[in-house]
């Protein structure tokens, strides 16, 4: 009864020991000769200064999240398109009606400005 699910236990095991293999080995084996500039802060390729504590435009995540919207929208068009021989009239409908209201987000968001970085 049990023993269908011995390889999904085998399974699960071994991804645990990769998982700590891979965390644990490196801190054992790996070089430690830390320096003023491996260990001071660094990001996007510039050396921090000032307080790190800033106000940043929002503009910046507005623009992301609808790029990131968007782009989730657009990627159910590929399913449709395995299955659009089966799914005859019927799923091209569908995917007029779904294609329309992704237009017409567009364009809303497009009039109300929110591609427009402030």
């Amino acid at each position: 009864m049990l023993i269908e699910f011995i390889p999904v236990l085998v399974l699960f095991a071994l991804a645990t020991a990769i998982a700590v293999i891979a965390l644990v080995l490196p801190a054992f084996l790996g070089p430690r000769r830390p320096s003023r500039a491996k260990i001071e802060t660094y990001e996007s390729g510039k050396l921090p200064y000032g307080d790190a504590r800033y106000k940043v435009p929002i503009g910046y995540y507005k623009i992301a999240l609808l790029f990131v919207i968007f782009d989730l929208e657009v990627i159910f068009f590929y399913p449709w398109a395995v299955v659009l021989r089966q799914l005859h009239v019927f799923g091209l409908i569908e995917m007029g009606i779904f294609t329309a209201l992704l237009v017409v987000g567009y364009v809303y968001e497009w009039k109300k400005g929110g591609f427009e970085m402030e």
